[in-house]
């Protein structure tokens, strides 16, 4: 077999490196997904880490790694969570760094990376573009160029995340690990594989971008909840631990992500974004199955979830539940007769939430008016009642979708 550049030793060195700057992050166990998806499962709570994810235990080894090589500064192409880590990483060892991202990036990551010192250069349409510049710009200036997934120190560092699962689970059986560029995957399956090779690996990629998986990835930006891990070339230093060290690789969907964030955030009380979710996702869609013996563990990799996301999976998730209903309702277009809809809906038990008349583009009687209402409710037993109310007084009421 190959010598691979990652050993357990490598992983070790590099927790020592991030001592009192990388935080040991909890395992909690989470009853609500143990009930709902048989077995004992635990969750990594990484999200908790320094600068929302566990790119920093690979940033800070890398910096470390490169001594006087970095005194010109570093620089890297990248829109998330990488980006954040590079800045805090350099900030630590007093060095310059300019992040080379997207048009259109996150303007909460943008201006998080701003605040750990680094320079923040907008460039092109596209995470490829932003990275070239920057391997440009490496080249032009004498500064570093630092791979967020495809490199020796990096991966090692990663690997620190498995020294702790194997410290803080009793009977570890399984592990799922969100899968991108395979830094994180490739460094824990090392540590785990190497401590028990018993211990079942399992890397979870999203269904629009899993390279790892064999499914071909198109050209362009891909539109995913799973943005932190939408990564479309696995790495040459990756990819072989990838085969050598994990068991299996699942891919889950969209809706399936954003289950899960909801049920982290409402169940687990834990704020997660997409990319990290993505093995809870796998477990509640019955992609993979817990271990009957032994504990399984979910790693939430990373919570910086972009705020604008939020609203849309919190309506989603409240409408599936059966405590939202939209309604279309065609009204006489006369004084008092939204005043007597809405009055009703309100003895029915339902709050107000949102409004809207809508006259265009439906097929209306000349003196009639059609409003679409937003409302809060109990559940689907309720949602019957309102309209059963509402059609008895009269009012022809149709039900949209909330998704």
């Amino acid at each position: 077999m190959t010598t691979l550049p990652i050993t357990t030793a490598s992983s070790e060195a590099a927790r020592v490196v991030g001592q009192g700057i990388v935080k040991h992050t909890p395992v909690t166990e989470s009853a609500a997904l143990s009930d709902l998806c048989g077995g004992k499962i635990v969750l990594k709570a990484e999200n908790l880490q320094r600068t929302g994810s566990f790119k920093i235990r690979g940033a800070l080894n890398k910096m470390a790694s490169l001594g006087d090589a970095a005194k010109n500064g570093v620089t890297a192409g990248s829109a998330g969570n990488h980006a954040q880590a590079l800045a805090f990483a350099a900030r630590h060892h007093g060095v310059p760094c300019e992040i080379f991202v997207p048009t259109g990036a996150s303007l909460a990551k943008i201006d998080a990376c701003r605040g750990y010192g680094a320079t923040i250069i907008e460039s092109g349409d596209t995470l490829d573009i932003a990275v070239a510049q920057a391997q440009h710009r490496a080249q032009e200036t004498g500064m570093v160029f630092c791979h967020p997934y495809d490199d020796a120190s990096v991966v090692a560092g990663q690997g620190t995340l498995g020294l702790e699962l194997i410290e803080d689970i009793a009977n570890l059986s399984c592990v799922l690990i969100p899968l991108g560029g395979g830094g994180l995957t490739g460094g824990v399956a090392v540590v785990l594989k190497e401590y028990n090779p018993k211990i079942r690996i399992i890397g979870v990629q999203v269904a629009v971008c899993a390279p790892y998986a064999g499914l071909q990835v198109s050209d362009g930006p891909i539109a995913t909840l799973a943005d932190g891990i939408a990564v479309k070339k696995p790495g040459e230093i990756t990819r072989p631990l990838i085969e050598r060290y994990v068991d299996d690789i699942v891919i889950v969907q969209e809706d399936d992500i954003a289950d899960a964030m909801l049920i982290l955030l409402e169940r687990a009380k834990l704020y997660v974004e997409g990319g990290g979710a993505v093995g809870v996702a796998a477990l509640l869609s019955g992609v993979v199955k817990p271990s009957d013996l032994g504990t399984t563990c979910a790693v939430l990799s990373g919570g910086n979830v972009d705020l604008g996301v939020v609203p849309a999976l919190i309506r989603r998730h409240e409408t599936d539940a059966g405590r939202r209903l939209i309604l279309f309702v065609r009204i006489p277009d006369r004084p008092g007769g939204l005043a007597r809809l809405l009055t009703l809906f309100a003895q029915a038990g339902a709050n107000l939430i949102e409004v809207e008349h809508v006259r265009d583009g439906v097929d209306l009687h000349v003196r009639e008016t059609g409003v679409q209402v937003v409302l809060e409710i109990r559940g689907p037993e309720q949602e019957s009642k309102i309209i059963t109310a509402a059609q008895d007084a009269g009012y022809t009421v149709q039900k949209i979708s909330g998704r």
